[in-house]
């Protein structure tokens, strides 16, 4: 794409930040109202850790709830596993279901999951039910990023892409009050009140059951799915209600006619790739996938879109965010306290159920208040800063928490002020996750896919950190109870590793169309005719002359937005 086609394109990109939010209000409450599915998975984070402690749950689960090392991490961890396959299968569906209905198939597999561990009897519920309510889960986190993104314009498309986090910190941090509230239903004892666990289980319905009506109701379809399935008159309107604007409005139609082109390319590529599968039937369509998914390792420009999105996966869950929240509960806990939270804690007169909860409701605070600013500056600042500036925080804490923990570990109780420092930067590395590696990652997998391939991508950059998110749940427990000291030390390790491969292997993508993204990632892998062909289908459309008046309109724009 030459520089003066680049520079018109970028005259018709509106507002960012919090003014972009406002400017494209319909595509932004829209965003709001999908990332529902952020909240149940985060919701059904929260509430999960809240009701392993409560006795009525214990009891019912014959004891098995209360087991710490793997038995724990496993009970706790089967979602992961149930959601890394969820998001992997629902690259497929996605694209021959299309987003929303793909959204309402993860709704209802989410909502058996659920009834299913209403009625837990014994653990086999329990691994059950939390396997089936991954499988959902896993398919809305993939679905949701991937449907917000399609329907965003590059302004402000990080910002709608971050809802999703947001709305899962949202998710933890309600989690926590609620199951603190209906923990003492009926006591907190033996004779504690089984509603005291299935409260909470069973609120997690309701937003679910919203989210899947809404979707096949009120909500938009994506317009690049609409385009994908030849229904262009269907994507123009859609593009331009998205806007608030009519389909003549030169900005929608800029935007049709890149998203026309680009499907015109691969429809092209594909018959030169596959002609023996144009046929149309559901063989050929599956042979077309499944050379596709190939192709993600197998195409030098796929396969560095595919590393990127895997990798920055990795290490989004292998700085530790996960064990280094859950060492704070765990270290209350523990019969042999060897760490800070119990000094801090005690000197407030608190014990048992509320240590718990200051120690997990104050990181959910933090993680939800800190996620917003993501929101509202990923697309002024860049990805790249952000995931730098996250990571080198988050390692600083890791490195000076166990600096702390070597130097007092063997005498908090004559240096309290040290257990003071320490639980602090926790949580200043949470909040450092929380504006950086948290929205961030997510924005960087659903943006760097080409159109064709997005879906199966965002499937398998999902996937890879479910599949890490099961690896670090079910190692958590027992990796804590052998060194503390330790643990800082290797995620401090691990989230250095995570900022230099962001400064020197993943490019910048803010601020980028969806289809500019193939110049960033093309320059190496694509061949100078499908480049050639690309341009030439973008000049075959009109697509170039049509910007030839985007200066007069661009100082209109700038007008109405000035008054």
């Amino acid at each position: 794409m030459d520089a003066t086609f680049s520079e018109k394109r970028a005259a018709l990109a509106g507002p960012v930040g919090l003014q972009g939010l406002v400017h494209n209000g319909r595509t932004f409450m829209i965003a709001l109202f999908a990332s529902l599915g952020g909240l149940v998975y985060g919701y059904n984070q929260g509430m999960f850790s809240q009701v392993m402690k409560m006795q009525s749950f214990v009891q019912q689960t014959n004891g098995y709830a209360e087991q710490t090392g793997t038995a724990q991490g496993l009970l706790t961890s089967i979602l992961e596993l149930g959601a890394w396959l969820g998001s992997l299968m629902n690259g497929y569906l996605a694209d021959a279901l299309g987003r929303r209905y793909c959204t309402l198939v993860a709704v209802v597999i989410f909502v058996v999951g659920v009834i299913v561990q209403a009625c837990t009897q014994n653990k086999d519920y329990v691994f059950a039910g939390r396997f089936v309510t991954g499988l959902g889960v896993g398919s809305l986190s993939m679905i949701v990023p991937l449907y917000n993104a399609e329907l965003a314009p590059p302004e402000v498309r990080g910002s709608l892409v971050a809802v999703q986090q947001l709305s899962i910190t949202f998710g933890i941090m309600t989690s926590f009050w609620i199951g603190y509230g209906t923990n003492y239903i009926g006591g907190t004892g033996v004779g504690q009140s089984d509603a005291a666990w299935l409260i909470p289980v069973c609120l997690q319905l309701a937003p679910a059951i919203v989210l899947g009506v809404g979707m096949v109701t009120f909500m938009p379809q994506s317009p690049r799915h609409l385009m994908n399935q030849d229904r262009e008159e269907e994507c123009l309107q859609t593009l331009a209600k998205l806007r608030g604007t009519s389909p003549d409005d030169l900005i929608v139609r800029v935007e049709f006619l890149e998203v026309k082109a680009l499907r015109e390319f691969e429809v092209r590529t594909a018959a030169k790739k596959y002609p023996q599968y144009q046929d149309g039937s559901l063989k050929s369509n599956f042979m077309i996938g499944l050379y596709d998914y190939m192709s993600l390792i197998t195409n030098p420009s796929l396969f560095k879109r595919t590393a990127v999105a895997c990798l920055v996966m990795t290490f989004q869950q292998w700085n530790g965010v996960r064990t280094t929240s859950a060492a704070i509960a765990f270290m209350s806990h523990s019969p042999n306290i060897t760490c800070f939270s119990p000094f801090i804690f005690d000197s407030f007169g608190l014990s048992g159920n509320t240590i718990s909860l200051l120690a997990t409701g104050v990181v959910g605070i933090i993680e939800f208040v800190f996620t917003i600013p993501a929101v509202l500056w990923v697309d002024k600042i860049g990805r790249k800063k952000i995931l730098i500036a996250g990571a080198i925080g988050m390692a600083s804490c890791h490195f000076i928490v166990a600096g702390i923990i070597g130097a007092y570990s063997d005498s908090w109780d004559t240096h309290p002020a040290a257990g003071w420092v320490a639980v602090v930067f926790v949580w200043i590395f949470i909040a450092n996750f929380a504006y950086s590696w948290g929205p961030v990652a997510w924005i960087v997998v659903s943006e760097v896919f080409p159109l064709s391939m997005r879906a199966k991508g965002v499937s398998v950059g999902g996937s890879s950190n479910w599949l890490n998110n099961f690896a670090v749940a079910i190692s958590t427990s027992p990796f804590i109870a052998a060194s503390n000291f330790g643990t800082f030390i290797f995620f401090g390790c691990v989230t250095v590793l995570g900022a230099l491969y962001v400064i020197f292997l993943v490019p910048e993508t803010k601020g980028l169309t969806l289809e500019e993204m193939d110049e960033v990632f093309g320059a190496t892998g694509m061949a100078a005719e499908d480049d050639a062909l690309k341009k030439q289908i973008e000049q075959d459309l009109g697509l170039y002359d049509l910007l030839a008046s985007t200066e007069a309109y661009a100082e209109e724009k700038k007008g109405d937005l000035s008054a």
